[in-house]
């Protein structure tokens, strides 16, 4: 499937794929590996508001309030703008500069509004300072303004007079539109309240001028208006909190609580889950009311359900529930998976050593023996969908996963699932049957992809690369290919003879079953060499040993 996410969270680096499997139903282009994708796995966070440090959903919401006060304030200030440059041949000393000050805030939170357009991430620090910025330029302006005018009444009218709107504005804008909890929220607005309280008490003690015209009752009106304005927004930030709280507890399915998104594709998103009960970590994979109204999406989902529920061995991904939601949300909840894809180790480290591959093949082979035992072919078996995970203290352990395009071999096709014309598979790894789309591909198509994928961890590139997927494919149906030998003088004779007998063009030449390839693995030299303490060493190493519970940790 088409960038499908994985229950680990990582999406594949190496994923090119033509499918039949999206809503449009049209073929994606050959790309190549983001920057992105090729950093592998990293340990998830819960994802419960806004705290003393902020989880990565947090983070993107107070990216996106911040955008959104950013524009509000400059829509407003720049409408002032032009109100005060139509008002600038006033005589009054300090106009002018007020003028100047007031552009360069509108510019300043013109600016900010569209960094914080842009996609990339930012860090909380950031995020802060952009804070800082787009709050404390206002503010100064405040400051200023409120010196100016004051003195300004003060001399020319005689009398004190009390502004406090723009005060008032900023800190309700800010207690609207910024997470927070309720007492870093009591902290900074209370900064914002106390600035304008402190200026009129420090020209009170600067101007006798201001003193003698300024009553009481005037000057207490500075305190009293912003400790209302100070509680009222403490108390709106709160309840505000308290609501995303209640929002983000009411995002469970069943007994399972969603934690925080770790991968989207054609067939929904995957998000990292707890059982309530058994507190165990969880992979769930969604699909949306919206997407569920589409007839061909829903029963493509739940074949795929069905088809890998009915598989239970130790290299094949585990289903653990299937359900849905009052609202129309379709589910199922499979295991999570500490580790990297076979496409992430590849990027990451390069080719593996032939004895791992030998490993990593066998155990493959055991969970395509037992699919096409039960008459089901994968038909996108690529690095991307085959998982080294850490399960039951071991290291290396293979597991199949993506179902999404399986197909039952002893039935016809279901006209929801499928188009005429296109496609199923993955260009780089797809055998020359579904490439040409001559017959119906059976288990040994699954046995060509293996083999592409051997091929792959052998020499770090595919059997057939090209500019465009149609390419690929061709190559695939008429090309012969470059035995990986002659890319890696060190690769077995007997481990890429089973590698070019899997990558014959004609099923009748390969091998007739996964269980005959495994024998066949086996009888390599190799076959014994990449044990646990092989696969547990490389991982240590390498320091990015896959431990259990490592989700518990902040992203990085």
């Amino acid at each position: 499937m088409s960038d499908e996410p994985h229950p680990s969270g990582g999406m594949s680096p190496l994923d090119p794929t033509i499918a039949d499997t999206s809503s449009s139903g049209t073929p994606s282009a050959l790309r190549e590996a983001s920057s992105a994708e090729r950093v592998g796995p990293r340990p998830v966070a819960l994802v419960e508001g806004s705290g003393p440090r902020l989880t990565g959903e947090t983070a993107s919401l107070l990216r996106g309030r911040l955008r959104v006060a950013a524009v509000v304030l400059f829509a407003g200030f720049a409408t002032f703008l032009v109100k005060s440059s139509l008002m600038l041949d006033s005589p009054r000393s300090g106009a002018a500069f007020l003028f100047s000050f007031h552009a360069a805030v509108t510019v300043v939170l013109g600016l900010v509004a569209v960094m914080a357009c842009r996609r990339c991430e930012m860090k909380l620090g950031s995020l802060r300072m952009i804070e800082l910025i787009v709050f404390g330029a206002p503010a100064a302006l405040f400051l200023a303004a409120q010196h100016f005018s004051t003195l300004q009444c003060c001399d020319e009218n005689q009398y004190f007079e009390f502004r406090g709107g723009p005060w008032l504005l900023l800190i309700f804008t800010y207690a609207l539109f910024i997470p927070n909890t309720w007492r870093r929220a009591g902290v900074v607005i209370g900064l914002m309240a106390s600035l304008p309280v402190v200026m009129v008490i420090w020209m009170l003690i600067r101007h006798a001028a201001l003193r003698e015209v300024a009553t009481a009752d005037q000057i207490l009106n500075y305190p009293l208006v912003m400790l209302v304005a100070w509680t009222g927004s403490v108390v709106g930030v709160h309840t505000i909190g308290t609501l995303r709280r209640e929002a983000f507890e009411a995002r469970r399915l069943g007994q399972y609580r969603l934690k925080r998104r770790i991968g989207a594709g054609g067939m929904g998103e995957v998000y990292l889950a707890e059982h309530q009960l058994l507190s165990r970590p969880c992979a769930v994979k969604l699909i949306h009311p919206g997407k569920a109204n589409d007839p061909r999406q829903l029963a493509r989902f739940q074949r795929e359900v069905h088809a890998t529920a009915k598989l239970s061995h130790w290299n094949t991904i585990d289903i653990y529930d299937y359900g849905s939601t009052a609202d129309g949300t379709f589910y199922y909840v499979m295991e999570y998976l500490p580790g990297m894809s076979l496409a992430e180790l590849v990027e990451r480290y390069g080719p593996m050593p032939p004895e791992r591959v030998i490993c990593l093949l066998r155990q493959a082979c055991g969970a395509l023996r037992e699919a096409h035992d039960a008459h089901l072919i994968h038909r996108d078996i690529k690095p991307g969908n085959i998982f080294a995970a850490y399960r039951g203290g071991m290291h290396d352990v293979v597991k199949v996963l993506d179902f999404g395009l399986v197909k039952p071999m002893l039935e016809e096709d279901d006209p929801q699932l499928t188009h005429d014309g296109v496609i199923a598979g993955s260009p780089l790894f797809m055998s020359p049957e579904q490439a040409v789309g001559d017959g119906e591909p059976d288990g040994r198509s699954d046995l060509y992809s293996l083999g592409a994928v051997g091929y792959y961890l052998l020499t770090g590139q595919p059997p057939f690369e090209g500019d465009k997927p149609i390419h690929v494919m061709l190559a695939h149906a008429q090309k012969e290919v470059t035995p990986p030998s002659q890319h890696r003088t060190d690769v077995p004779a007997d481990l890429e003879r089973v590698i070019l007998r899997c990558l014959a063009k004609s099923p009748d030449d390969r091998f007739p079953t996964a269980e005959s390839m495994a024998r066949a693995l086996a009888e390599c030299d190799g076959a014994e060499a990449w044990s646990r303490a092989e696969a547990a060493a490389w991982w240590r190493q390498r320091k990015v040993t896959p431990e259990p519970h490592r989700e518990e940790v902040e992203r990085v």
